[in-house]
């Protein structure tokens, strides 16, 4: 990749990024650092991502630059107890967030309970409609078949996800460009440019992102990828980004 292709490349990631921080070591002071590192000289990034008791301090300090608040519900277990779910979901709205990344019951659905799964989502949905963006993850590496994975996105985007995104970050294979191609392709069969895609965890440098969007560009046209419709769930790359825009060089560093 040529140097003004790379830099190409690191504008357009850097608007697509939810710049995120859901370590469990996670401090108040460490998503002060995140907010601080949300806006550069290059522009602001989508959105941060963190855990929901950090809403309400995230939002008070990005207040007026446009960044995007999202947070986690459901993680990362992906599991089934509906109502707290819905509880959190709401509460998280009520602290300001903007956008709710809820961990798909890929248990259930692995276990021959689909409709467990999809009722959870369309629940979740009846809760952020009108008021918060809802992307659904599949946890792609735990499901592994690509068949299912397809069904899988399938099920969210039927529940009313606005969003299906590959991974939590959190298990030993998270996004792949295998995946991805599945879920964007799911996504082109509905004939619906308005369902989103985020690729999570793994994401570290340039060309990363760059066969990522690639990929998205392929399929869905070149104009599609943008901060309503495309995301990238990743802390390090934030660094490489801006590396290559500065002509440094980053290894594009570690993190979701």
């Amino acid at each position: 990749m040529s140097s003004d292709d790379a830099k190409a490349v690191a504008r357009r990631a850097l608007a697509l990024l939810d710049l995120t921080d859901l370590s469990e070591t996670c401090t108040p002071a460490a998503i002060d650092r995140l907010c601080a590192r949300a806006v550069t000289p290059y522009g602001a990034v989508a959105a941060v991502c963190l855990y929901p008791r950090f809403v309400a301090q995230a939002k008070r300090v990005l207040a007026g630059t446009g960044v995007r608040i999202a947070t986690v519900v459901n993680f990362p277990a992906g599991g089934e107890d509906t109502a707290a779910v819905l509880e959190e979901t709401a509460r998280a709205i009520e602290d300001g967030a903007d956008e709710i990344d809820h961990v798909l019951a890929w248990r259930a659905f692995l276990e021959g309970r689909p409709g467990f799964a999809e009722t959870q989502v369309a629940r979740v949905k009846a809760v952020t409609a009108g008021r918060a963006k809802l992307k659904v993850i599949l946890e792609t590496g735990e499901i592994v078949d690509p068949d299912k994975i397809r069904a899988a996105t399938e099920i969210a985007i039927a529940a009313g996800a606005d969003f299906v995104k590959t991974s939590t970050g959190k298990v030993k294979v998270n996004a792949t460009l295998e995946a991805a191609r599945i879920m964007l392709e799911v996504i082109a069969a509905t004939g619906r440019g308005d369902v989103g895609f985020k690729p999570a965890g793994g994401i570290r440098t340039v060309e990363d992102a760059a066969a990522y969007l690639g990929l998205a560009d392929q399929i869905m046209g070149s104009g599609w990828a943008r901060p309503s419709t495309f995301r990238f769930g990743a802390s390090g790359v934030l660094d490489a980004l801006i590396a290559t825009l500065e002509d440094r060089v980053d290894d594009g560093g570690t993190g979701y």
